[in-house]
């Protein structure tokens, strides 16, 4: 039921349904809407590379990860814009517009027949297409990347202090909606990607490919403007990140300074700004820092889940579409009934505790994952080793029947029922036969069947469903309960910054990958399962015994009883001036 509810502040009213604010649905399709446009166009964006700009793997490789890891590493600027300069309203807004400004360049940049002066099909100036794709990009990465830490703060600002459970479940209806719009945009852009279109010549239509995922950013930004006036607008409490860093330099220096025995120890180290900065900012400091303090083993987590993609983890056409699959189906089957059920078990199954357990199911998973490579390992053919050949012989009957090799090196002429256990070539042979043909002689006339040198394999990929459930339930305790987590314990200057560290972890996981398996010498891709198995599982224990120590906060009841300490001390400060005014009158 919708109706209305008072809100204190900026606003006289705001409407409410089902218990929650009218506003958050908004967010909610502007992020399904956003997450559409940006999976939509990076579906496409290698084959855009390789098969349009021609460009090599290795480059188109390079620059799809650069660019990824531009998305993860604007999220910090986001942050700071919004909560010391504009407010996250404004810098949602204002993004949104240089992200639908860059999808629509990119889509422009991949029209052939922009440049194409001869109608032969290909780009006569492909350095102008290039220049528009990197130019689109770039805007398109300081976009997503500055907005993604702001929407789901956002979001979470539209409840009051009393409503946290609404607000637990609108963290996990946000990160539906994520997959949601993954799931959808997965399987659409690739089909339009694989239609024909142009004017002179038909080809494969990357223009449309991109040019849908631009329609659905302005539709997210459409649908974010209307809804402004039913926003709860926190404002921007000027440069904190400045403030925040400059308490901690002073801290730090100052503590240095008083190192000695002589001086008495206080309470924490933070404590030693006391001098220069108010309890405020040094109480809000030491929120951020313990936060920070516990993101420190989370990256190990993202190097394991994202590797679903990049190693190959689910194999098959449809593995990428598994992921969003199940956790379209999962988020509200544990939000509405594992976590009541959990509840109602009297089991306080914090959101810490949550993501340990996030941890080490996705430790589970690769165990699972590596038992089935195992199984995948034993149906692989034994190949010859370096400078051995393979051979295959048939028993012809009474016919003799000669083999040749490729490249034609020599002929070995092979007689019935000879058994040949070796054969000394003059050269290497640089192919081994993964095919032979049984020659048989049938009235002057050669009659040749093919037979599978490697047999398909006998492992099914039902066999990966369970690794992929696992992963599935990991994210959804982990990643969903992350979000809730920074957003709840970060004071209410700072939400987009912690946001924004949670985003950083993500990026840091992936540099953990390169590094791994850049240094990693191991051949059995089983093996290095394991080792990313036991990883995870080692950083798990390490991240449950920091988070036991843990105190749970509440930022608002903090800063209410400062601000109330605050407001003593003036009044105080205003008698004591009283005072001694009247005093002066006096004399």
């Amino acid at each position: 039921m919708c109706g209305e509810q008072p809100w204190d502040g900026c606003f006289n009213s705001s409407v409410l349904c089902f218990g929650f604010p009218l506003s958050i649905f908004f967010i909610v399709i502007n992020e399904f809407c956003e997450r559409f446009s940006y999976y939509g166009m990076k579906a496409v964006l290698t084959l855009y590379f390789t098969r349009f700009l021609l460009w090599g793997d290795n480059f188109a490789t390079a620059i799809y990860h650069a660019f990824v890891a531009l998305c993860y590493l604007t999220p910090i600027l986001g942050a700071i814009i919004a909560d010391s300069w504009l407010g996250k309203f404004k810098t949602i807004l204002y993004l949104s517009i240089v992200y639908a400004i860059g999808q629509v360049v990119l889509s422009v940049g991949s029209i052939s027949d922009l440049t194409d002066q001869n109608q032969d099909g290909s780009p006569d100036h492909i350095a102008v297409n290039v220049a528009l794709s990197m130019i689109g990009l770039i805007l398109i990465a300081l976009g997503t990347g500055g907005i993604k830490p702001c929407v789901s703060a956002f979001g979470g600002d539209q409840f009051e202090d009393d409503q946290e459970k609404q607000r637990s479940t609108f963290f996990s209806l946000f990160y539906l909606s994520i997959n949601a719009g993954s799931l959808l945009s997965t399987l659409v852009t690739p089909t339009i990607r694989a239609s024909e279109c142009g004017i002179h010549t038909k080809q494969e239509c990357y223009p449309l490919a991109f040019g849908v995922p631009a329609i659905l950013m302005a539709v997210a930004l459409v649908v974010f403007i209307i809804g402004s006036k039913m926003y709860k607008k926190v404002k921007p409490q000027g440069n904190i990140m400045l403030e925040v860093s400059k308490c901690v330099g002073f801290a730090i220096k100052n503590r240095f300074r008083h190192r000695s025995k002589e001086f008495p120890k206080r309470e924490h180290w933070l404590d030693w700004a006391s001098e220069k900065y108010d309890k405020r900012l040094i109480a809000q400091t030491k929120m951020v820092l313990r936060v920070l303090f516990l993101y420190i083993p989370l990256p190990m987590f993202w190097a394991v889940f994202d590797q679903q993609v990049s190693r190959n983890y689910i194999k098959g056409a449809y593995g990428s579409i598994v992921n969003p699959i199940l956790i379209v189906i999962m988020v509200p089957v544990v939000d509405s009934l594992v976590y009541p059920l959990i509840k109602k078990c009297k089991l306080n199954f914090t959101a810490l505790k949550k993501m340990t357990v996030g941890m080490f199911l996705a430790s589970m998973a690769f165990v699972a994952s590596a038992l089935v490579q195992v199984q995948i390992d034993k149906t692989y053919p034994v190949f010859p080793a370096a400078g051995q050949t393979q051979i295959k012989l048939i028993n012809l009957g009474a016919v003799a029947a000669t083999v040749q090799f490729q490249p034609q090196l020599q002929n070995v002429t092979v007689a019935p029922n000879e058994a040949v256990k070796c054969l000394n070539c003059a050269h290497s042979l640089l192919l081994f036969l993964t095919w032979y043909l049984n020659f048989q002689c049938v009235k002057d006339k050669l009659s040749i069947n093919y037979f599978e040198d490697v047999a398909p394999n006998t492992v099914h990929m039902a066999w990966q469903i369970p690794q992929y459930f696992l992963l599935t339930c990991a994210e959804v305790l982990f990643s969903v309960s992350g979000l809730e987590f920074s957003y709840s314990q970060a004071p209410s200057n700072m939400k987009s910054v912690l946001q924004a560290g949670w985003l950083l972890t993500v990026a840091v996981g992936n540099i953990i990958v390169l590094i791994v398996t850049g240094a990693s010498t191991i051949k059995e891709q089983w093996a290095e399962y394991v080792l990313f198995a036991a990883l995870l599982l080692a950083v798990c224990i390490i991240f449950a015994i920091m988070a036991s120590f843990y105190t749970y906060i509440d930022p608002n009841e903090i800063e209410a009883q400062l601000s109330e300490e605050e407001k003593e001390k003036e009044k105080k400060d205003q008698d004591d001036n009283e005072k001694a005014a009247e005093a002066d009158s006096r004399m």
